[in-house]
């Protein structure tokens, strides 16, 4: 699957702390090899064609599915949903 990053993803993920952007790249990587694996989480969202999965118990990765692709959205804690 081939993955696209917006640059509000780009800019939220350098705000991360290092260890949270170690452990998102770590999500990524598993999200690229199963989407809907048990320990991601993943959930739709009631915001517009918006999912989501678990980075940590706070911190998650929006994106949007496309036809082969997904474009990942953005990255951090709930509070990014305010944003979209």
């Amino acid at each position: 699957m081939e993955i696209f990053y917006s640059p509000r993803f780009k800019r939220s993920f350098k705000k991360l702390p290092k260890h949270l952007q170690n452990l998102a790249w770590k999500k990524l990587l598993l999200f690229r090899e199963s989407p809907f694996h048990p320990s991601l989480k993943t959930h739709k969202l009631t915001i517009g064609d918006l999912w989501a999965f678990s980075v940590d118990f706070r911190n998650r990765v929006v994106f949007e599915f496309e036809e082969t692709s997904v474009q990942l959205v953005n990255v951090g804690d709930h509070s990014i949903y305010r944003k979209m």
